[in-house]
């Protein structure tokens, strides 16, 4: 006879250990919680692997509500995720998102920070003149605005967040297995079993597709198609020889971006759209000319002190990229009635995994959203053709 679980959690990277932990923490939850995770050492997962930021400069509201909530819970963290004495720490950092545009991108920009103010975040608007007060080791030659978030931005530990979350789910009775789900069964509008790679079966009153590059196959398995492919990133670090003091998140109008990390820098760019091949499983190798022919001539016209730097390690990693619209598909699927979807991130799981392991928390144990509605990222439209429009995407 298979093991039961009310509620089975397929992938326990980030997302997955926050949908276990918001449902063990809701009082009126009290059902039993599993969450199967393939390879525990995360070595290849995004939530690893990315450079853990977080924003409100996007242009569309429920992107935008999402984060505003990310930065209230990452501020209490160590309060929220507490496990007995222990308080963990996510290192936030709130050095702001630089979002820089062009005479031919001004308009946007503005249209994005009217929406992103009335919304309540803290991001200013800097002409070139501004820009060049506020930032004097930038040149601002081709620039005709800038926003810049005050507060509420910057980046994080993406790894000590999936941890803390994991830790105090596992303290509220939530239970972390290793394990490869090769099926699922179904009968009639619902799925009853988890199949197992080691011929295991583990009954379940609901499943959560929170596998990351892997969502695609699990949907599959539950009769669902989703257009979730893994895009490669890299990722590139150098040092520079200057010390360029108050550096946010610099975003490029050519789609470059660069920030701090530690001594040093990590910088990158999403390859155009007629080069952005989906990833095999085992491509992780860096193309280090990205770095030599786009985005250091970029950066070094841009930041003139960075015309000297000493390149440093790079990694690739593999953003689960919703070709549809680059936004989340969040919640259930039309059938199977208990399958819910939590997949397509497009680069922004990280900071968006507090509102949307909460949100889906709340949709299983009440079935409802009760705080933030998500219902704009639900899968009902991709069968409508109803993209949800993006234009901040980086």
């Amino acid at each position: 006879m298979a093991e039961t679980f009310d509620v089975v959690i397929v992938g326990g990277a980030v997302m997955g250990s926050s949908v276990a932990y918001h449902l063990a923490a809701d009082p009126q939850f009290t059902g039993r919680i599993l969450v199967l995770e393939k390879d525990p050492s995360y070595a290849r997962a995004a939530t690893a692997l990315s450079v853990s930021s977080i924003r409100q400069q996007f242009s569309s509201a429920i992107n935008i509500e999402i984060s505003l909530y990310g930065i209230r819970f990452l501020r209490q963290a160590g309060d929220l995720l507490a496990v007995g004495a222990h308080r963990p720490s996510v290192a936030l950092c709130e050095a702001g998102y630089l979002f820089l545009a062009t005479a031919a991108g001004e308009r946007t920009l503005r249209d994005n920070h009217r929406l992103q103010t009335t919304l309540g975040a803290d991001i200013v608007w800097h002409d070139a003149a501004a820009l060049q007060a506020r930032f004097p080791w930038l040149a601002v030659e081709g620039l005709a605005a800038g926003t810049w978030g005050r507060s509420g931005e910057g980046w994080f530990d993406g790894w000590s967040l999936m941890q803390a979350f994991k830790a105090t789910a596992r303290e509220l009775g939530a239970e972390f297995r290793v394990g490869e789900v090769t099926g699922l069964v179904r009968r009639g509008a619902k799925i009853t079993e988890v199949a197992l790679a080691d011929g295991g079966r583990i009954a379940s009153g609901a499943v959560v597709n929170c596998a990351g590059r892997g969502g695609a196959a699990i949907a599959r398995m539950a009769g669902v198609d989703i257009p979730v492919s893994a895009k490669k990133r890299m990722v590139f670090t150098f040092k520079a020889e200057d010390r360029l003091a108050g550096f946010p998140l610099l975003i490029d109008p050519s789609g470059v971006y660069v920030r701090p990390e530690g001594p040093g820098f990590l910088a990158g760019v999403a390859p155009p759209p007629d080069a952005d091949a989906d990833a095999g499983d085992e491509d992780f190798e860096v193309d280090h000319t990205l770095f030599e022919d786009r985005i250091w001539p970029v950066l070094a016209a841009r930041v003139p002190a960075f015309e000297r730097i000493k390149p440093g390690r790079a990694w690739a990693c593999h953003y689960d990229m919703n070709t549809f619209d680059h936004n989340a598909i969040i919640g259930a699927a039309d059938e199977p009635s208990n399958f819910y979807l939590c997949n397509g991130f497009s680069g922004h799981g990280l900071q968006q995994s507090p509102a949307v392991g909460r949100g889906l928390a709340e949709l299983i144990a009440h079935g409802r959203y009760r705080s933030l509605d998500l219902t704009p990222l639900g899968f009902d439209r991709l069968a409508a053709g109803r993209p949800l429009i993006e234009n901040n995407v980086v």
